[in-house]
């Protein structure tokens, strides 16, 4: 029994199950792809049954870290897990615009105020979105993250060899990912590298929060001016690491908060800008490119500015800034 079918409207456990990991789990962590099996049970759950052996590979014992193989044997113990009636369903939602697919990943254009995923008080994501839109999708992860105030282009992989192949190339800053991002202003630097070290932390409301700080990490971004509208300059910002909020907090450092940001943006201005029609945040995720993890190709992929973003800077142009 193929571990993708197996996850769907599992029920009450009578028994033992034993389930084959398939080429879309491979490569996988065991305690990922139990969490992902065992839709409706808790974590801490499948994190004892882990710990006490209940859960063997090819009968053997192994820890959470342990990575799948394909024609793995996991031996998982009876479990109570939720039916799909349980379950609470996704809501259809529009469908998301896609930008790219093929056998391999598919590239969306997030929409702003949606997340990337459930959790964090929010129940359902892009990821959970897709699956419910394409049940005979054997696998769709998300291969990297952007905030849910920003739009624009998201990698999904469809395989677990590209999904590892997607992750090795970021970590190896192979993907070259490009914002634009509105600041109220005038920036003078047509170039300007920025690597200013980040330090994420957590307010006293518990909210997290990230700060310029020589405790933090590297961080650099590559910042090009693209125009200027009255008093606001359009910016291209180009992702060298990809640190927690590095745009908003470099650009806020540097006394350039994004136009829209209610995290590290200029609050009473915020309001201002919404009474002109500008309504989220000015940060999109405009362009990628890099070459195709499984055939080679040079991948070079554009997400418009949505709507709201291009109209707001058309009235800028008109002289209603």
């Amino acid at each position: 029994m193929n571990a993708s079918v197996a996850t769907r409207g599992a029920r009450v456990g009578e028994g033992v199950r034993r389930e084959t990991v398939d080429e879309s789990s491979a490569g996988q962590r065991i305690d990922n792809f139990l969490l992902k099996l065992c839709k409706g049970v808790p974590k801490s759950h499948v994190y004892r049954i882990l710990r006490s052996g209940e859960v063997r590979v090819n009968g053997g014992r192994i820890g959470p870290t342990y990575r799948l193989n394909e024609g793995d044997e996991v031996r998982v113990p009876p479990l109570r897990m939720a039916s799909a009636e349980d379950r609470r369903p996704v809501p259809a939602g529009k469908p998301l615009p896609v930008v790219f697919e093929d056998d391999h990943l598919l590239v969306v254009d997030k929409p702003s105020g949606k997340a990337v995923h459930g959790g964090s008080g929010v129940s359902f994501g892009v990821i959970e979105q897709l699956r419910s839109q394409r049940p005979e999708a054997r696998m769709l992860e998300l291969a990297h993250r952007i905030d849910r105030e920003t739009s624009g282009l998201l990698i999904v992989a469809k395989k677990r060899s590209t999904l590892k192949a997607l992750h090795d190339m970021m970590r190896a800053g192979a993907i070259e990912k490009h914002y634009l991002t509105l600041v109220a202003g005038h920036w003078h630097n047509r170039l300007q590298h920025v690597k200013l070290p980040l330090h994420k932390f957590l307010t006293t409301d518990g909210e997290r929060r990230v700060r310029v700080s020589d405790e933090g990490k590297p961080s650099h971004s590559i910042v090009r001016l693209v125009s200027h509208h009255g008093d606001f300059s359009l910016l291209d910002v180009e992702l060298k690491t990809g640190r927690t909020h590095q745009i908003r907090v470099h650009l806020a450092h540097l006394g350039f908060p994004l136009c829209g940001d209610d995290k590290y943006g200029d609050f009473a201005f915020n309001k201002v800008l919404e009474s002109r029609g500008l309504g989220r945040m000015f940060l999109h995720a405009s362009r990628l490119s890099f070459e195709h993890p499984a055939t080679g190709r040079r991948m070079s992929l554009e997400a418009a500015l949505p709507e709201e973003l291009a109209g707001f800077l058309e009235s800028l142009e008109r002289g209603h800034g």
